[in-house]
């Protein structure tokens, strides 16, 4: 079987500073994977579309290491709640809220995220 290509015209913003700042095309996230963003400031953020198309946006980079390397780390669920696993030491981030699943200590920063 062989899948058609989205086509869409629909972009993806994330919120920064009060404005949206267009960060990709909606048809370059594929469901299960993420991307990274370069920010204005310098930042990364890992963005993801889950396979309901629901999109998220956290911070890029793994707070155990320094990487930025979110945004190439495996999606599931947990109890319900999405997280990527960093692709390093394994440690899952809630994509909706930044939540470190394994040390409730530890967050990463999230960004609302919208399409356009």
């Amino acid at each position: 079987m062989t899948l058609a290509p989205e086509t869409t015209d629909l972009k993806v913003q994330l919120a920064l500073d009060g404005d949206w700042l267009t960060v990709c095309d909606l048809s370059t996230l594929l469901p299960g994977r993420g991307v990274a963003a370069l920010l204005p400031d310098g930042r990364q953020a890992a963005i993801f579309r889950d396979r309901s198309g629901e999109l998220f946006a956290i911070d890029n980079r793994d707070p155990f290491t320094g990487a930025a390397v979110l945004s190439r780390g495996l999606t599931g669920t947990h109890q319900g709640r999405p997280f990527v696993a960093s692709p390093l030491l394994k440690q899952r981030f809630d994509l909706a809220s930044g939540q470190c699943l394994d040390d409730e200590e530890v967050q990463v920063a999230t960004y609302k995220v919208r399409t356009a």
